[in-house]
């Protein structure tokens, strides 16, 4: 899968349902080449209703499942 693919999917809180954003970066370990995280630009609907800062760090392990049209994760 390219990022260009995952920069399409939505990014939704398993837990709540809600949507968190959208992929704009990824964090690769340099020691071994795996990707470690995703940066997520938070929704402007989170971002404005709860002032919380615009970008959001999810580790890969905090993935649960990718669909077709969304990425389902756990915040904590």
């Amino acid at each position: 899968m390219k990022l260009s693919e995952l920069q399409k999917k939505d990014i939704v809180d398993i837990k709540n349902g809600k949507k968190i954003g959208k992929i704009i970066d990824v964090e690769f370990d340099q020691s071994n080449g795996y990707m470690i995280k995703f940066i997520i630009e938070r929704a402007h609907f989170v971002r404005s209703l709860f002032s919380q800062p615009e970008e959001l760090s999810i580790k890969f392990t905090q993935i649960k499942k990718m669909g077709e049209d969304v990425i389902l994760i756990d915040i904590n």
